[in-house]
């Protein structure tokens, strides 16, 4: 049994579940170790790539000055005004992301099917293409920082390798004790980190401030009139001054928009710009230095060890972040009906949002770790990296076009105009990293196909097996009506029976009527379903309705940023004058078989990888919370 999208009443005014009674202050210093983390430690490698990457230019006056105008503007543009003015805009009960954007749309394009398959697979592969990037930035973040410590000493350019790999594999094994702990040191870290960084950047401005004259945008034209298809190429390397942009929308519903908007003017801001036109200054005065990091080119000598150090810890609370995020986004992706039932452990107590996935969590290690072995260098690294940046922050325009037009009824011509202002950075950089394909960035591609196909696969399945299920099912007064007729005998006690549909009887109870002719005096059709919004109120959690006889049919709803806890469900049924006793209660699920030897029109491959992840999902009665010794689970055989 899972679950499936459906409309939900409003919530009653003034019931605002994602007020944050926490002061701005609080929450924005919190929101410098969660959702900056990414953004932040971007100096350590956007410059570095952009002149002694693969792609990089010559650091003459006139590269130097066109590179940081092109940065200075990307960071005020797709950051500044696309995302913190508007995008930030397009929440769903204070909840953000793509997965977010595309539940705001459902009511509106029920009839739509055509549309609405289009934007799912775009949503679809929006989060795959964020995966790949969870994968990447924990491997190529940690990697820079400790590269470090190659400009002190060529000794530990052997150790630099090992060590990032330990760093990363200590990081991963500490995620099932959660980040309540280390969280709250998060942001005092950061703090000192974005402090650092402008402090670094500003004394270098100083000894060369004619480098500020990279705020006029003539600086771009000159650069590209000067290395035409070249300087194209190189925004490959710019845009990676602008990754964490999806992270800062995704987590929006953490801390609401205030506090990321003031941490970002600010803060974020203020500290990327300084340290980005103070490495500019240092290039400035030492063009020769070829192959040197010109960030920690900026530190004192005396300065570079505990500069590597905070960067690592840097890097590390910005590896935290994605990771965390990709857990998130898994939790959404599965009450969504993307993924299968995975095993989702909720480490916090207090706060819902921290959760820790076994099945992510080994495999994003892995990936991490092999990333790290096989291109050693972060400069190697960074050709797989942009890609999966830029086509997420172009779907994300897309879809937020879509929300403007359907959801808020904005006019055509305002919504495509803000679409094409958007697409014009989104393209550019999206094409420049095209280049990069065959360096590297066909690994980004590779994660995202794979993760897409499996996606679509499963919401295909699912709904091949919702079809199946509904021609079996009965309905509700047709078998209403047969058992007034036949009266089968009634045992004492409560049965649940879990459905997929909130309509019509069950397989699992005719099948279980078929075979002990017998039903309990009590018996509840019960459906998990997914609300559009993601979290609700207890009152708005359970829907109870009588259908005579001893019937009653449960319609829970969980928001996408939920977990199903049907014993919890049943407890909320006790207001509306329903007592259960859990222990003494039986549930009935059904468990189908698989076989891809069906008439459906899913490709035979498809059908195969189908039902690998089915047979591999979490049981249902762990992922329900069920009893495991109150449940009875009914097989049956089903060909897709």
């Amino acid at each position: 049994m899972d679950a499936s999208v459906t409309d939900l009443p409003p919530s009653p005014a003034g019931d605002d579940q994602h007020h944050h009674k926490t002061l701005p202050i609080s929450l924005a210093l919190a929101a410098l170790g969660i959702i900056y983390g990414d953004i932040g430690t971007s100096p350590l490698y956007t410059l570095k790539e952009c002149f002694f990457g693969t792609h990089g230019v010559p650091t003459t006056q006139t590269n130097i000055l066109g590179i940081l105008s092109l940065v200075f503007w990307s960071l005020i543009f797709v950051v500044s005004i696309k995302y913190i003015f508007f995008v930030l805009r397009a929440d769903n009960k204070g909840e953000g992301g793509t997965f977010s954007l595309l539940a705001m749309l459902r009511s509106r394009l029920r009839n739509k099917k055509r549309r609405w398959t289009i934007l799912t697979i775009l949503t679809a592969a929006g989060a795959s293409l964020l995966y790949g990037d969870g994968v990447i930035t924990p491997a190529i973040s940690v990697l820079s920082a400790i590269e470090g410590i190659n400009m002190a000493t060529d000794a530990a350019a052997h150790f630099v390798v090992p060590l990032t790999c330990l760093i990363l594999a200590t990081l991963f094994f500490c995620q099932r004790h959660g980040t309540a702990v280390i969280g709250k040191v998060f942001g005092p870290v950061m703090v000192v980190w974005f402090a650092t960084l402008g402090l670094l950047g500003l004394l270098a401005i100083i000894k060369q401030p004619m480098v500020l004259s990279a705020l006029n945008p003539v600086h771009v034209i000159t650069y590209f009139a000067a290395n035409h298809l070249h300087g194209t190429v190189s925004l490959a390397s710019v845009v990676l001054c602008i990754t964490g942009c999806e992270a800062l929308y995704a987590d929006m519903g953490h801390f609401g928009r205030l506090p990321i908007r003031l941490t970002w003017y600010l803060v974020v801001l203020p500290g990327l710009l300084l340290n980005y036109f103070g490495q500019g200054a240092y290039l400035l005065a030492h063009p020769g230095g070829v192959g040197l990091n010109p960030f920690f080119a900026l530190a004192p000598k005396g300065m570079l060890y505990p500069l590597v150090f905070l960067a690592t810890i840097s890097t590390i609370i910005a590896s935290q972040a994605m990771i965390s995020g990709v857990y998130s986004l898994t939790q959404q992706a599965i009450q969504l009906e993307f993924i299968p039932r995975m095993r989702i452990v909720h480490t916090s107590e207090m706060t819902k949002g921290q959760i820790y996935i076994p099945t992510v969590n080994w495999m994003l290690m892995i990936a991490c770790l092999s990333l790290v072995l096989v291109f050693e260098e972060s400069t190697r690294l960074a050709s797989a990296y942009g890609f999966a940046v830029t086509a997420s922050m172009t779907i994300t325009s897309i879809i937020y076009f879509q929300v403007t037009r359907i959801k808020w009824d904005w006019p055509l011509g305002r919504s495509l105009a803000l679409l094409l202002l958007f697409l014009l950075f989104d393209s550019c950089f999206l094409a420049s990293n095209v280049f990069k394909v065959a360096d590297g960035g066909w690994i980004t591609i590779c994660i995202a196909t794979a993760i897409l196909a499996a996606m679509i696969t499963w919401r295909d399945g699912r709904a091949i097996l919702a079809k199946h299920y509904e021609l079996m099912r009965l309905p509700t007064d047709v078998f209403l009506n047969d058992l007034a007729k036949y009266s089968p005998q009634r045992t004492s006690g409560t049965a649940v029976f879990l459905s997929i549909h909130p309509e019509g009887i069950p397989h699992t109870l005719l099948h279980h009527l078929k075979h002990n002719e017998a039903l309990h005096e009590r018996v509840l059709l019960f459906s998990a379903l997914s609300a559009e919004t993601p979290t609700l109120a207890d009152r708005e959690r359970v829907h109870l309705e009588c259908l005579g006889q001893g019937f009653y049919r449960v319609k829970a709803y969980y928001g996408f940023m939920e977990s199903p806890n049907i014993p919890q469900a049943l407890e909320l049924l006790s207001k509306q004058g329903m007592v259960i006793d859990i222990y003494t209660t039986s549930f009935f699920l059904g468990r189908e078989t698989l076989l891809p030897t069906g008439s459906s029109a899913m490709a035979k491959w498809r059908k195969h990888l189908f039902v690998f992840m089915s047979r591999n999902a979490w049981n249902a009665t762990s992922f329900f919370q069920v009893p495991p010794d109150r449940v009875v689970e009914l097989g049956n055989q089903v060909e897709i």
